[in-house]
Protein backbone atom coordinates (compact mmCIF):
# COMPACT_ATOMS: atom_id res chain seq x y z
CA UNK A 1 0.00 0.00 0.00
CA UNK A 2 1.43 3.56 -1.26
CA UNK A 3 2.48 5.72 1.86
CA UNK A 4 0.31 8.77 0.33
CA UNK A 5 -2.29 9.57 -2.61
CA UNK A 6 -0.89 11.85 -5.03
CA UNK A 7 -2.52 14.37 -7.74
CA UNK A 8 -0.99 11.54 -10.10
CA UNK A 9 -2.49 8.65 -9.51
CA UNK A 10 -5.92 7.56 -10.59
CA UNK A 11 -9.71 7.54 -9.17
CA UNK A 12 -9.14 3.33 -10.45
CA UNK A 13 -5.52 2.94 -8.68
CA UNK A 14 -6.84 4.97 -5.06
CA UNK A 15 -9.71 3.04 -5.14
CA UNK A 16 -7.87 -0.78 -5.38
CA UNK A 17 -5.71 1.13 -2.09
CA UNK A 18 -8.96 0.62 -0.05
CA UNK A 19 -12.19 0.77 -0.95
CA UNK A 20 -12.89 2.41 1.80
CA UNK A 21 -11.36 5.85 0.18
CA UNK A 22 -14.09 6.09 -2.25
CA UNK A 23 -16.88 7.28 0.27
CA UNK A 24 -14.07 10.15 0.88
CA UNK A 25 -14.06 10.69 -2.70
CA UNK A 26 -17.62 10.70 -2.99
CA UNK A 27 -17.90 13.63 -0.21
CA UNK A 28 -15.66 15.40 -1.68
CA UNK A 29 -17.45 16.09 -4.81
CA UNK A 30 -15.83 13.44 -7.01
CA UNK A 31 -19.19 11.39 -8.38
CA UNK A 32 -17.88 10.11 -11.22
CA UNK A 33 -16.08 6.58 -9.12
CA UNK A 34 -17.49 4.52 -11.69
CA UNK A 35 -17.13 6.58 -14.48
CA UNK A 36 -15.37 4.11 -17.19
CA UNK A 37 -12.75 7.72 -17.73
CA UNK A 38 -12.09 7.41 -13.67
CA UNK A 39 -9.58 4.40 -14.62
CA UNK A 40 -7.57 6.83 -17.23
CA UNK A 41 -8.03 10.38 -15.55
CA UNK A 42 -5.85 11.15 -12.97
CA UNK A 43 -6.95 12.90 -9.56
CA UNK A 44 -5.63 15.99 -10.99
CA UNK A 45 -7.45 16.05 -13.94
CA UNK A 46 -10.61 14.60 -12.46
CA UNK A 47 -10.66 17.31 -9.52
CA UNK A 48 -10.24 20.27 -12.70
CA UNK A 49 -13.33 19.05 -14.56
CA UNK A 50 -15.69 18.41 -11.20
CA UNK A 51 -14.70 21.69 -9.80
CA UNK A 52 -13.10 20.15 -6.75
CA UNK A 53 -9.89 21.30 -4.07
CA UNK A 54 -7.51 19.12 -4.93
CA UNK A 55 -5.61 20.15 -2.19
CA UNK A 56 -8.31 19.20 -0.07
CA UNK A 57 -9.50 16.34 -1.53
CA UNK A 58 -5.77 15.17 -0.90
CA UNK A 59 -5.47 16.31 2.39
CA UNK A 60 -8.80 13.99 2.55
CA UNK A 61 -7.97 10.90 1.14
CA UNK A 62 -4.11 11.23 2.96
CA UNK A 63 -6.00 11.34 6.23
CA UNK A 64 -8.24 8.34 5.94
CA UNK A 65 -5.23 6.19 5.16
CA UNK A 66 -2.98 7.35 7.72
CA UNK A 67 -6.38 6.46 10.37
CA UNK A 68 -5.96 2.75 9.08
CA UNK A 69 -2.72 2.93 9.91
CA UNK A 70 -2.83 4.22 12.94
Amino acid sequence: MPDTITKDMTIGEILEIDSGLGPVLMAGGMHCIGCPASQMESLEEAAMVHGVDLELLLTRLNAYLQALRS
